[in-house]
């Protein structure tokens, strides 16, 4: 696999991996949710310092208000926090 595929398929199992541990194995419970920011984002909840944040982040999130986080939901998630990478890196060089 190309580096890019290896990449998708990784995000593709983490989700996986946290999601299928309680209820509906296609979603992300809040609290399922808060164990895979914790576990698999360290350095980004390191900053995170409000529990407050962390609930207003699962509102964000939950496009379709049932109160858990699909797979799309997730990726756009992801999209924006690597978004937000890639502008800080991109500015950090200047």
């Amino acid at each position: 696999m190309t580096d890019l595929e290896t990449s998708m398929a990784t995000i593709i199992a983490v989700f996986q991996k946290y999601s299928e541990r309680e209820g509906d194995k296609h979603k992300l419970k809040k609290s399922e949710l808060k164990e895979l920011l914790h576990d698999e984002l360290p350095d980004l909840m390191a900053h995170v310092k409000d529990q407050a944040a962390l609930d207003s982040l699962m509102e964000a999130l939950d496009a379709d208000g049932d109160a858990e986080c699909d797979f799309q939901e997730f990726m756009t998630f992801i999209s924006m926090v690597t978004v937000c990478c890639h502008d800080y890196f991109e500015h950090e060089d200047e």
